[in-house]
């Protein structure tokens, strides 16, 4: 299994738009990827502007189809639209 972890950090005032975006997405993500374990956005506590998307994917091959699906292509530029800097994505692998 393969965890991601994206930090992003919004432009205040289209943290509304963001969200929306994102709710979009994840339940896309929920009802066409079953090798999609978890995809979900968490907000940071005490801020207004930093989030995180933990995801869980069963293969290298669940990853590569989540970031070559067309929903996920169409939400980059609108999640992208309310960025306030480049995303740091961390991969992990499972300790079993």
């Amino acid at each position: 299994m393969i965890g991601v972890v994206a930090r992003l950090s919004i432009q205040d005032g289209k943290q509304g738009e963001f969200e929306q975006v994102a709710r979009d997405l994840m339940a896309k993500v929920k009802a066409n990827e079953p090798g999609c374990l978890t995809y979900q956005l968490y907000k940071q506590k005490g801020s207004d502007t930093d989030y995180i998307f933990m995801e869980q994917y069963a293969s290298q091959d669940a990853l590569d189809a989540h970031g070559q699906s067309d929903y996920f292509k169409a939400a980059g530029p609108q999640l992208g639209a309310c960025l306030a800097g480049a995303p740091d994505i961390q991969y992990y692998s499972i300790v079993e």
